[in-house]
């Protein structure tokens, strides 16, 4: 099939955005994207898709393209947040170890179960055409499903697509390491989660959109304040600084506040390095870190022997900075909306929850609907 055709036709139905992680069925159709379109290269096939669901929530609609063996990556935030919010992108698989088509042995098992695996995480696929006219309908089809809010996948055979070489890329940039910027004095006393939660709310605007990370994060921000600006996130653990990246990107007005833990970050590290990459100005990833899992028991993370800060400066964040106190984190914050920049906050805080925490009472796909309201309104 012409892949820019294709691409031409993905592009006539709006489907502008693309992120995703390399296959060499797919090659043609990524070297187009990144020609002709919006791409980011994700560090994992499971950031790719939150990416895609962030740049949704911005009033992009994204398209997701992956290996196969990455589907099993994706299969958090496929189920946990694209199934739970209601949130739709339009994905491309390939079919690598296709019964009765000689393939890497590592393949062999993907290739037999791929399309059980959507069933069973009920998204909605097809075997794509490779003939245009079914194809192109293929596209209708699927689009149809996208404005359902139904996720909908192409599951793509080896060569169906044509060569599209790849032209010079445009997002390269010259590395340059930020300096940490650390108090002289490290208070005797923690913050609450609490606490930095109720700063960073009481200093957002009306351009400010708030995403918080998956447990008490979520629970006890629902709690400072239940907002149309928020985003309370389950599951997709480890997700929502892609997630960030996605909504800052489709939108460069808004002022993102991805509000991370360190349990998170850590099952999902690599998108530090995807978000120096991109680097979206209106991108504050704030971390809280309180050393363990907090809301399933309090069992100890690895965080006590890593240095996040050091690993955002040298992930290529413009600006970073260690804050024990409420000034020094009015100060950052301050700082970054009058000065927007890729910003990464790190904050040391106590373990343990507010008293008797409640659960957000409005359900997520409504907490999703009226983000998406209050982004695009």
């Amino acid at each position: 099939m012409e892949t820019k055709a294709f691409g031409e036709e993905l592009k006539h139905l709006g489907f502008d955005f693309f992120t995703g992680v390399p296959c060499s069925f797919l090659k043609d159709l990524i070297n187009y994207a990144i020609n002709e379109c919006d791409y980011v290269g994700a560090a994992n096939e499971g950031d790719a898709v939150a990416i895609a669901s962030g740049a949704y929530l911005g009033g992009r609609k994204a398209v997701v393209l992956m290996q196969n063996s990455g589907l099993t990556n994706a299969v958090s935030p496929l189920t946990s947040l694209n199934y739970t919010f209601k949130l739709p992108v339009l994905g491309f698989v390939s079919l690598r170890g296709e019964v009765g088509v000689a393939d890497e042995p590592q393949h062999e098992l993907m290739g037999q179960i791929t399309t059980q695996m959507l069933d069973l995480m009920q998204v909605k696929w097809a075997y794509l055409a490779e003939e245009w006219e079914e194809a192109k309908a293929q596209l209708q089809q699927a689009n149809e499903y996208i404005a359902q809010n139904q996720t909908f996948f192409f599951v793509v055979k080896k060569g169906t697509f044509n060569k599209e070489a790849l032209q010079q890329s445009t997002h390269s940039k010259t590395y340059q390491s930020a300096k940490v910027s650390r108090p002289t004095d490290q208070e005797d006393s923690l913050l609450t989660r609490f606490q930095v939660l109720d700063t960073i709310n009481r200093l957002k605007d009306s351009s400010s959109i708030q995403l918080a990370t998956t447990g008490f994060t979520g629970r006890e921000l629902y709690e400072v304040e239940d907002s149309a600006q928020n985003l309370y996130m389950v599951g997709s653990m480890g997700c929502i600084s892609s997630l960030g990246l996605g909504v800052s990107l489709a939108q460069p007005s808004k002022k993102v506040i991805a509000i991370d833990g360190d349990g998170a970050l850590l099952m999902r590290m690599g998108n530090l390095a995807t978000n120096g990459q991109y680097g979206p100005k209106n991108l504050l990833h704030v971390v809280l870190d309180n050393q363990c899992h907090d809301s399933t028991g309090g069992q100890d993370t690895v965080s006590a022997t890593i240095d996040f800060a050091t690993i955002a400066a040298g992930c290529g964040y413009s600006h970073v900075e260690v804050v024990y106190t409420i000034e020094q984190l009015e100060t950052t914050i301050t700082l970054w909306q009058q000065q927007p920049q890729l910003t990464f906050i790190y904050i040391p805080t106590t373990k343990g929850a507010k008293d008797n925490l409640s659960r957000p009472s409005i359900k997520p796909y409504e907490v999703k609907e009226r983000l998406v309201k209050y982004i695009n309104g």
